[in-house]
């Protein structure tokens, strides 16, 4: 059995932004935004450090926490939670040549920075999870790097962090490519092995992304196993993905409706979200770029409907018969009962 929470953040209503084209939807706020989320059924909200205060950088240390704690008073009013809080790094123009794996001190000094910002502000939503999101760590140009001091220093920033507060939890959310080409932690094992040279590599865990496991050329639901297998699997970011392309972040299961079920089946069956870490499925999705302002929700409400609907699949799951089937080693009649239980013919 598991207990599912699901999470998503104000970026994942936006207007419609992308690399080909400007915003075609109006904004909304962010106070409009957490009241409809309550309304279509999610229990949290994920944050960047930005998106919970925009305007950090110009600010004290002491305004910054202030700001936080007005914006958890919104959130109770709602009757919603924060999940994580995730430095916004590749931003900033200080980050360009990424922040842990910076060319230059002073860059690196910045990223440091924001994250214990990002701490603060982290306990002042009340929550107790960092997501670090490595999208410049890595490089554009493979000779401006040393890679391996590079790598060292993404450990040594991890520990910084780790000695700043002693009951943060560190969600390191590995991806492949885009923007960087060439990422110093693409993968969840990449991500495993740097926890494990950390200070205290108990407080360091995994945020599983669908879409960035397909563009890894991955299983997702591999991935999610191989986190649950060592208790690191401390959320996911389920979305869909149409191959090895840019990140598309496309409502869950509408590529890959199989793909989605074992997605599903491996937390429910390892009992995710009552693993003592409160893991949230977060919905990492973006409304298409036709979709209207009126319904700009809908991916959300979709993502959602698709995954409890996989649920109840899963629990119809005949593990008899697959007990049969692997006895027998007849696969081919497995993986017809799956087909056949996804149509709705099992």
């Amino acid at each position: 059995m598991a207990t599912f929470r699901f999470t998503a953040g104000p970026w994942n209503i936006h207007e419609g932004h992308e690399t080909f084209g400007p915003g075609i939807r109006p904004p909304i706020s962010f106070e409009e935004k957490i009241k409809k989320f309550k309304e279509i059924g999610l229990d949290g909200v994920q944050f960047h450090d930005d998106d919970a205060v925009p305007d950090m950088d110009n600010m004290s240390e002491s305004a910054i926490i202030d700001y936080a704690k007005d914006v958890k008073g919104l959130l109770d009013k709602e009757g919603l939670f924060a999940e994580f809080v995730a430095p916004r790094l590749w931003f900033d123009k200080r980050t360009n040549d990424g922040g842990y794996t910076a060319s230059l001190d002073e860059d690196y000094d910045f990223a440091i920075w924001r994250s214990l910002r990002s701490i603060d502000i982290a306990r002042a939503l009340g929550t107790n999870k960092l997501q670090l999101w490595y999208a410049r760590e890595g490089t554009l140009c493979a000779e401006g790097k040393d890679p391996v001091k590079k790598i060292r220093q993404m450990r040594d920033a991890l520990n910084t962090m780790l000695e700043y507060d002693p009951e943060i939890l560190i969600l390191v959310e590995p991806k492949p490519n885009e923007p960087i080409d060439r990422s110093y932690c693409g993968t969840a094992g990449h991500g495993l092995a740097l926890a494990a040279e950390t200070i205290d590599p108990s407080r360091v865990g995994l945020c599983i992304e669908s879409a960035h496991s397909i563009m890894a050329g991955l299983d997702p639901a591999a991935d999610m196993a191989f986190a649950l297998a060592w208790n690191k699997l401390w959320g996911v970011h389920l979305n869909d993905q149409n191959g090895i392309r840019y990140d598309q972040d496309k409502t869950f299961g509408v590529e890959n409706l199989r793909q989605a079920f074992n997605q599903v089946k491996v937390l429910y069956e390892n009992g995710f979200g009552d693993l003592g870490n409160f893991e949230c499925v977060g919905l990492d999705v973006k409304a298409m770029r036709t979709q209207p302002a009126a319904d700009c929700y809908r991916h959300l409400i979709n993502s959602k409907s698709i995954f409890l609907k996989l649920v109840e699949k899963v629990k119809r799951f005949d593990y008899t018969l697959q007990a049969k089937c692997v006895a027998e080693q007849n696969f081919e009649k497995l993986e017809m009962y799956v087909i056949d239980l996804l149509m709705g013919e099992a």
